[in-house]
């Protein structure tokens, strides 16, 4: 009786799927989602706009599946929900998927990205203790670290994430070590501005909103934006693990084309406003919606007197090349770890990124969704020390730092 329920649910799942579209994805039904109710996690973030947008507009009924939201607490929480199977997927840090591939971080897992969500958008904030002290920057900061000794505390949301390593990268390539001359802790992100304000940290790398909401708060103050240290740098991915791709392969692939759609909705800026005040309400970032609206517009403020249009914004399209899994970005990370002593030794970089990032997935995704795809699986960026990543040596960057573990 469940079996039959269960067909007659998915049945009316995917008679709401257009025809043309259901025709050219799941001929004769050989393709169609193995799996048509899909748990996705997220942290309260900005950049979790296209996980609720697909939900919230229908996108993923497109695709003959339903996406629930699953709002968490924790990153280290995501982490262990997506190996036990409790949620199938989520709104993860690109990091963190890469620490369980090597058991870094949490335990060894084999993983999958499915698509990159966003570039840009998250930032550094220094208290106001600091700003005090005339420090509006990194080489400010370099020098009162090195004429007022203490426990400098900072914190970052995962010691293998993304915030951990912008965090490192700027502290570093302004000579200080984030391991020898600071503390740094970890704090789940929406916990970051409440941590501030009781006074129990110096600085903070996070997402949106939560630097905005600092300044709203009057506690602190926007040293440098991510985009800034790495221009369209990679941050949140569509993360799952490789055991959910190889039982649910066709589930996998609509989920990443119902987070293309709504990534492209969210790019279209007269659509901004209203994401913003979808993505505020409690049931996602639980914020107000104008800290939220200002930076998804790309209209900044540091909070000590600055005030700009940054055209390097958060982007969660940009005519597909947001959502490439390219293998560079994922050994980007890895030769981040390797630096920081995360890793051990070194790995096979571009083997571990051809395992992780499902390119062949992704591009049939992206071929439902009709979303071009770049003709290379690698690019290159020069980041804030002037240092050129290509991805074609990762051995030798990964070793090439001065500041290193």
């Amino acid at each position: 009786m469940k079996k039959t329920a269960g067909l007659s649910a998915a049945a009316a799942l995917m008679s709401l799927v257009p025809p043309g579209v259901r025709n050219a994805a799941w001929a004769a039904g050989s393709d169609a989602p193995e799996k048509t109710e899909v748990k996705i996690g997220f942290i309260p973030l900005t950049d979790c706009a296209s996980v609720a947008i697909a939900a919230e507009k229908g996108f993923d009924k497109k695709y003959g599946i339903k996406i629930s939201p699953s709002k968490e607490a924790s990153w280290a929480g995501v982490r262990d929900k997506l190996v036990n199977g409790e949620l199938d997927a989520s709104h993860v840090l690109y990091g963190l998927v890469y620490g369980l591939q090597l058991g870094v971080g949490g335990p060894q897992k084999d993983m999958a990205v499915l698509m990159s969500i966003n570039n840009n958008g998250q930032a550094i904030t220094l208290n106001n203790q600091i700003k005090a002290k005339g420090v509006t920057d990194g080489a400010g900061l370099a020098k009162l670290v090195k004429a007022e000794p203490k426990e400098w505390t900072f914190a970052q949301t995962f010691p293998t994430g993304t915030h951990a390593m912008w965090l490192y990268y700027w502290m570093a390539t302004y000579g200080i070590d984030p391991f020898r001359d600071v503390k740094v802790i970890t704090v789940p992100p929406p916990q970051m501005v409440a941590n501030m304000r009781v006074d129990k940290m110096d600085g903070y790398c996070v997402g949106e909103p939560w630097n905005a909401r600092a300044i709203h708060d009057k506690i602190g103050f926007t040293a440098v934006t991510t985009q800034d240290i790495w221009t369209d740098h990679p941050e949140k991915v569509l993360g799952t693990t490789a055991e959910f791709v190889q039982k649910y392969p066709n589930t996998a692939r609509a989920m990443t084309a119902a987070i293309l759609e709504a990534s492209k909705y969210i790019d279209t800026m007269s659509n901004r406003s209203e994401v913003a005040r979808i993505i505020a309400s409690k049931s996602y970032v639980n914020t107000e919606f104008d800290v939220i609206e200002d930076r998804m517009l790309g209209q900044y403020d540091n909070g000590i007197g600055k005030k700009w249009q940054d055209k390097n914004y958060m982007k969660f399209y940009n005519d597909g090349k947001v959502n490439f899994p390219y293998l560079s970005d994922g050994m980007w990370f890895l030769t981040q770890h390797k630096r920081w002593g995360l890793l051990k030794e070194h790995p096979d970089y571009l083997a571990v990124a051809k395992k992780v990032n499902q390119i062949k997935l992704y591009k049939e995704a992206a071929t439902l969704a009709k979303v071009a795809v770049p003709k290379s699986d690698m690019r290159s960026h020069k980041l804030i020390d002037g240092v050129l990543w290509d991805g074609k040596n990762p051995k030798d960057y990964a070793d090439g730092f001065k500041v290193k573990a």
